[in-house]
């Protein structure tokens, strides 16, 4: 991916074009948040720091929000909930605290990107065949073996968002974030209950494989 790394220390800048470039990226220096407003439309994705040098992060963030979608991951020494909170809700994809552990940070990025993608791909069919178990999506309606199995809005969901990433590993925290809306509030024992419940339910053993220390894939 073509990376704007938006960073006014130059140190920490060139360690982050370094260290991406390392990993086949193709990251592009920027130091301020104008250069970011103007060349947006040739990146594919934007690590932003919130301290830049001709304006606030947060005000540049509002603003590329006004123009594009590109995912965007907050790269900054601010720990504050608050500074968390307003950039998610300006429209950061996620929000990573410096100094940032580098397998961290790639993983991060790659899970905005994919999010973003996901987003903008065609959608998926309403009815998904897998086995002997048919999902349709706008109907919320759910069949094993030709049986209809009533399942709760949460359960639903965490099996539509399998379902649709058939063959993919769906990480915990993505499954969270997908689902709860937001992975700094998401409990995680809330995904372990419904997760079980969803098993029992299907009767399908194989159908979701957990990928241990990492999460689910939908494997039927």
């Amino acid at each position: 991916m073509r990376i704007a790394v938006v960073e006014d220390d130059d140190g920490v800048g060139e360690a982050l074009v370094d260290a991406l470039a390392q990993v086949g990226h193709a990251p592009v220096r920027m130091r301020r948040g104008a250069d970011l407003l103007l060349g947006h439309r040739d990146i594919d994705l934007a690590l932003l720091d919130l301290g830049l040098p001709d304006d606030d992060g947060m005000t540049i963030l509002r603003r590329l929000r006004g123009v594009s979608q590109i995912p965007v991951v907050v790269l900054t020494a601010r720990d504050d909930e608050r500074s968390v909170v307003r950039a998610l809700r300006a429209g950061a994809d996620d929000y990573v605290v410096k100094p940032a552990r580098l397998g961290e940070l790639r993983a991060r990025i790659e899970v905005a990107a994919r999010r973003r993608t996901a987003a903008t791909a065609p959608p998926e069919p309403e009815v998904i065949r897998s086995g002997d178990i048919v999902v349709e999506l706008g109907a919320r309606r759910v069949e094993v073996a030709g049986v209809e199995i009533a399942f709760a809005p949460k359960e639903f969901e965490i099996l539509a968002y399998l379902v649709a990433r058939r063959g993919e590993a769906v990480s915990r925290q993505e499954l969270m974030d997908a689902i709860w809306g937001d992975a700094y509030v998401a409990i995680s024992r809330s995904l372990d209950v419904h997760m079980t419940s969803l098993r029992a339910k299907l009767g399908r053993p194989e159908a979701i494989a957990t990928i241990r220390g990492y999460g689910y894939r939908w494997g039927s």
